[in-house]
């Protein structure tokens, strides 16, 4: 893809845990007001418009737009899953790419219940039916724990049978992810945790303690996109643009492997980044910041290698020696990434979007990582879906 699309405004909303926030139409309006007003655009300039939520009813997206402006464009409803944000902004990536819009607007919501995701419809099949049987064929199911817990806490257990390392390893990843989010006026936990609280919180599955596992949280973030000629026309900010970008979804190795991490999405990951340091001409050397999906310390620790951020069987490593945060090698997670800035499912690829943008653009306070130049973004979504976006300051 030749032709440059720029992220020339982002909004966002300080998340909030579920019961505490306003309406899914009233978060979703603000995120979007707050990214026009950050690209100095008024609505009417908007060509289509991209709407990401996972539990809403069709036309949310509707809904959240016409508070904002009533201009007869295409709005398009996208859910998939924990990836939702990130896909609504592939495809917007898309439609200027290939010329058909200069200029849109992504926006992704959630308004969540608490307590662990359920399933809602219970008559009919469920879309996750094909991974919970290669789960409970590799290591059972477990009637009283949480579906995702077990799925990425059989990812995280299936590393540490490999390699060795210490259950402790996972747990300062949530010590780092609550130290980043201090900073964050975004986040839902930015109180300081211990390792000590980390691993005597509850457990949840396995290796995964309470402190490990993300909040179901209530948000939204908002994106405005646009190409090279509309940010000239408009003289709109050009300092980011997106310099390579791929989604994936499952292959028949996820499933046939036996092995935990390939069902939990690796192997897209994998696949995603290596097309997107392709298309860019950069390697895993030249990323200064990054906002991975960290849903439970155990993706974190092994989307590391996925990412090609560190070798194989290196992840442990590159934690104690404090390569994933300032004054290391690529700060991971500034926001406090999901595990502590929360994860308003449909909202999560357009947050860590706004957070990469700040930091290119030397926006982000505090948490301002010295010299970001490349940008990383890692949203996935079992299902599945996974998508890697790479920010270019410009």
């Amino acid at each position: 893809m030749s032709e440059k699309v720029y992220v020339t405004g982002v909004g966002m909303i300080p998340f909030a845990k579920p019961g505490t926030s306003a309406s899914y139409v009233d978060m979703g309006a603000a995120a979007i007001r707050a990214a026009l007003n950050d690209a100095g655009l008024r609505y009417e300039a908007i060509e289509q418009a991209y709407a990401g939520y996972v539990y809403g009813d069709s036309t949310c997206g509707q809904a959240m737009l016409y508070e904002v402006g009533l201009t007869g464009i295409p709005i398009i409803n996208v859910n998939n899953n924990c990836a939702t944000g990130s896909t609504a902004l592939f495809l917007a990536r898309q439609a200027i790419v290939c010329g058909a819009i200069d200029c849109a607007l992504v926006v992704g919501v959630e308004q969540m219940a608490p307590g662990a995701l359920k399933t809602v419809y219970t008559d009919r099949p469920a879309p996750l039916q094909r991974f919970a049987d290669v789960m409970k064929s590799i290591q059972g199911f477990d009637d009283n724990a949480p579906r995702a817990a077990q799925f990425f806490g059989g990812a995280g257990q299936a590393y540490l049978d490999q390699y060795g390392i210490a259950p402790e390893t996972f747990g300062r990843i949530a010590v780092k992810a609550r130290r980043h989010a201090a900073h964050n006026p975004y986040a839902v936990f930015r109180a300081p945790l211990t390792l000590e609280e980390v691993m005597a919180s509850p457990q949840v599955f396995g290796l995964m303690t309470r402190f490990q596992c993300c909040p179901p949280t209530c948000g939204a973030a908002a994106a405005v996109l646009c190409s090279k000629r509309f940010a000239r026309w408009f003289k709109l900010d050009s300092r980011v643009a997106i310099a390579g970008q791929a989604m994936t979804t499952d292959r028949p190795e996820s499933f046939g492997s036996g092995d935990m991490r390939r069902l939990v999405g690796y192997d897209m990951t994998a696949t995603a980044v290596e097309r997107v340091y392709a298309e860019a001409g950069v390697g895993p050397e030249d990323i200064d910041v990054v906002e991975l999906h960290d849903c439970f310390t155990a993706n974190e620790l092994i989307s590391y290698e996925a990412l090609k951020l560190t070798p194989p069987g290196t992840a442990e490593k590159f934690i104690l020696d404090g390569d994933n945060t300032y004054g290391g090698k690529i700060v991971t997670n500034p926001s406090g990434g999901l595990l502590s800035k929360g994860h308003p499912l449909g909202a999560t690829g357009l947050a860590q979007c706004a957070e990469l943008v700040w930091q290119l653009r030397g926006q982000a306070e505090q948490r301002q990582v010295d010299g970001a130049r490349w940008g990383l973004q890692h949203n996935l979504g079992l299902g599945g879906a996974c998508v890697v976006t790479l920010y270019q300051q410009q």
